[in-house]
């Protein structure tokens, strides 16, 4: 295991999609850090007049622009080069956005106002904007439930909810203007999502109703409409006591749709055939056997009253996972919260409800049990590696677990703990991020921050290994660095906020009425 040298972070920092760059916000700018070199590539200045308090800061999709939203004021600046500043001055109605990101392209802009009043989306090389009434999901944690960017041609679906009716409309690529609209067969849809390749869109019922997920074609008929296994153990998903679906989930290649409900059993469906494929039930006990691995987490030292960093114990005989204890106030809850497929689609990762410090991974075309990963704490981040196949990454909450990172892959020895602590003292108890960093270098790589010093941690076994950043700028555990490390690089100071074809968009004035059902806004500059 390598690190690199510790460098200058913020609360808002985070690597590029690609892996290239690392963006750091600070008080008056933003640096744009090579990866390679770890020195400063670009120093964007911002605005004087951006006030308030930062709600968003994201990377574009391709990795070459930047936003930064504060309450009244989106800005859009380039990362790499150019001198592109775009930007957004919002009205009332859209100011305390819950929601900002960039659509299909880097110069789409999605807001979701309160109280999901509108959508608006931002046509940054247009100098336009487009508003859509209603939409069903808008707070940050479920918005993307909510719409859906077909891969193919980034037409856009969108679940709108009017007169309590749940309404699906297709948006063009160029102009966002509804193609199709049609109202599903559903009583509360709590979602869609276009599978990979862009030829079904796919559409669920709420978990109060009747289990049902529906496959749309991209002009709104319903190809398939599937409403539970029609032979079923009793216990097989609660499916006898009226059980709805709580989540889909669809795997990279396309091929499975996970269905998960309140209870411990999930469905997959292939979607190719659009059959039951298999049925994955989460076992009350676990026995251990060749084909499964079972770790426990232990504490070195027991009993002490303090806090120690864990080790995995590889289970040898029948456990019980530590389910959940309700207290009289307490809502209950059940079944499966969290599916999550590996890149390869081979694998996939869940947790549940009832037992949210156990890590239940499954082989798919096996359709087995892999390994049972069981923590003192509740998991909080799942997160596969972008690019290498049946990597996980896994953090918990609790301030103990600030500094801590568990990785874990199928030949792994249990999942490997990283503890920061030793290379950025004060991690514990603090608030930290982790990610994993796309990178082409045969060995993974993860990016952690503490909210004042970044750095980045490469899972190399030897010294020969290639890593992320050039050779020489890393030191080997377990050194610690110091905070102002590796601040020397002058960087090159770009003034973009003076840049000549900086737009500005005003979302109060040009309104037309383009249909029945949807209200849109055209916003041009004079």
């Amino acid at each position: 295991m390598r690190f690199s040298t510790a460098i200058e972070s913020s609360p808002h920092s985070c690597p590029s999609p690609d892996g290239q760059l690392i963006a750091i916000l600070l008080p008056s700018s933003i640096v744009v850090r090579d990866v390679e070199s770890l020195e400063i590539s670009r120093t964007i200045k911002l605005p004087p007049d951006l006030n308030g308090g930062v709600t968003h800061f994201v990377w574009s999709p391709s990795s070459s622009r930047i936003l930064v939203a504060v309450t009244d004021q989106i800005h859009v600046f380039s990362a790499r080069s150019g001198d592109f500043h775009g930007t957004a001055r919002l009205p009332p109605s859209l100011a305390k956005s819950t929601f900002i990101d960039f659509g299909a392209t880097d110069g789409e802009i999605c807001i979701w106002s309160p109280f999901g009043v509108k959508l608006t989306l931002l046509n940054l090389p247009a100098s336009k904007a487009v508003e859509i009434a209603n939409p069903k999901f808008y707070h940050a944690a479920s918005a993307a439930r909510g719409y859906s960017f077909r891969a193919t041609t980034h037409h856009l679906a969108l679940l709108t909810r009017t007169s309590g009716k749940d309404l699906i409309s297709i948006h063009s690529p160029v102009t966002r203007e509804v193609e199709r609209s049609w109202y599903p067969d559903t009583i509360d849809a709590q979602g869609l999502a276009w599978t990979p390749d862009g030829r079904w869109l796919v559409v669920w019922e709420s978990s109060v109703q009747a289990p049902r997920v529906l496959f749309y074609t991209s002009d709104g008929h319903i190809f398939k409409d599937w409403r539970g296994p029609l032979q079923h153990a009793p216990e097989d998903m609660g499916l006898p006591s009226g059980a709805g679906i709580r989540t889909v989930t669809i795997s990279p290649d396309g091929q499975h749709a996970v269905v998960a409900n309140v209870s411990t059993c999930l469905c997959v469906l292939n979607i190719p055939s659009m059959t039951e494929a298999m049925r994955l039930r989460h076992p009350s006990v676990v026995q251990p056997k060749d084909t499964l691995q079972v770790w426990q987490e232990q504490n070195t030292l027991p009993n002490t009253g303090s806090f120690s960093p864990p080790a995995f114990v590889k289970a040898t005989q029948a456990v019980t996972p530590q389910w959940t204890a309700l207290n009289s106030l307490q809502e209950p809850m059940s079944g499966c919260n969290l599916a999550k497929f590996d890149i390869s689609s081979s694998l996939l990762a869940t947790r549940l409800d009832d037992a949210p410090g156990t890590i239940w991974i499954w082989d798919i075309p096996s359709s087995d049990l892999r390994a049972v990963l069981m923590f003192h704490s509740n998991v909080t981040k799942l997160e596969w590696h972008p690019v290498q196949p049946e990597l996980l990454l896994m953090r918990c909450e609790g301030g103990n677990y600030g500094s801590l990172m568990f990785v874990w892959d199928p030949l792994s020895h249990g999942p490997l703990l990283i503890n920061m602590e030793h290379e950025i003292p004060g991690t514990v108890g603090s608030k930290t991020y982790a990610t994993w960093l796309k990178t082409t270098t045969e060995s993974a790589a993860i990016f952690f921050t503490n909210s004042a010093t970044c750095m980045i941690v490469s899972l190399a076994d030897s010294d020969e290994e290639p890593l992320p950043w050039r050779d020489g700028t890393a030191t080997a555990y377990p050194i610690n660095h110091g905070a102002d490390a590796g601040m020397q690089s002058p960087g090159l100071v770009s003034p973009i906020e003076d840049a000549d074809n900086s737009i500005d968009i005003d979302t109060d004035d040009y309104t037309s009425e383009l249909d029945d059902t949807f209200q849109f806004k055209k916003f041009i500059n004079h």
